[in-house]
C-alpha cells in the first residue's frame, strides 16, 4: 500500500470561480482590474497594454504582480521574483505561458500561472460571480446604512455652511474716500 500524500496548499489549477471571485475582490483595484481585464475577459496582452495606455512590458509587469498577489491571497506558495532581472523575465514568461500552454516556467512561477491559466478557463464563471458579489454588496444593509450615512453627511455640511453664512458678521461700511489736496494748491 502506497501512503497519500496530501498537501493544504490549494492547487491553483482546481480553485472554483467563486474561490477566484473572492480572491480578486480581496486584491487591490489596480491589481483585481489588471487581471479581470486580460484574463477573465479573455484579452489579448497588447490590447490590454493600449488599453492602459502603457507599454506591453510594463503590462507584463503588472500581470505577474497582479498574479502573484492573487496566488499568495488564494494560498498558493508563490513568491516574488528576486530581483529586477528575474521580475522582466518571469513577466514574458508567464504572458506566454498564457497565450501557450507549452511555454517553459521556472518552478516558483508555476503556482502563479496555474492560478492565472485557472482564471482564464473560468473567465465567464468569474465574471458571474463577480457581478452577483456586486449586487448582493449594492443591495446589503450595510450598504444601504453607509448611503443613508453619507447623505446624511452631506446635508450636515449643507446646514453647517448655510448656518455660518447666515450668521457672518456684517460687512463693514466702507470708509469714505478722502481726497488730500495737491501739494500745489496749498
Amino acid at each position: 500500500m502506497t501512503p497519500t500524500v496530501s498537501t493544504s496548499v490549494p492547487n491553483g489549477a482546481h480553485l472554483s470561480p467563486a474561490a477566484l471571485a473572492s480572491g480578486l475582490r480581496a486584491l487591490e483595484p489596480r491589481a483585481a482590474a489588471v487581471l479581470v481585464r486580460r484574463l477573465v475577459e479573455r484579452r489579448p496582452s497588447a490590447e490590454c497594454a493600449t488599453w492602459y495606455g502603457i507599454p506591453a512590458e510594463s503590462f507584463q509587469l503588472l500581470q505577474l504582480r497582479a498574479g502573484v498577489a492573487l496566488s499568495r491571497g488564494l494560498g498558493a506558495p508563490a513568491r516574488l521574483p528576486a530581483s529586477e532581472d528575474e521580475e522582466t523575465a518571469w513577466a514574458r514568461m508567464l504572458d506566454a505561458a498564457l497565450e501557450r500552454d507549452s511555454a517553459p516556467l521556472p518552478v516558483a512561477l508555476v503556482p502563479v500561472a496555474d492560478t492565472c491559466r485557472r482564471l482564464n478557463a473560468t473567465g465567464p464563471e468569474v465574471e458571474a460571480a463577480l457581478a452577483d458579489a456586486a449586487r448582493s454588496d449594492a443591495e446589503s444593509p450595510k450598504r444601504r446604512r453607509e448611503d443613508w450615512l453619507r447623505r446624511l453627511a452631506v446635508l450636515a455640511l449643507l446646514a453647517i455652511t448655510a448656518w455660518l453664512y447666515w450668521t457672518r458678521p456684517a460687512e463693514p461700511t466702507p470708509r469714505p474716500e478722502r481726497h488730500m489736496a495737491s501739494p500745489e494748491r496749498r
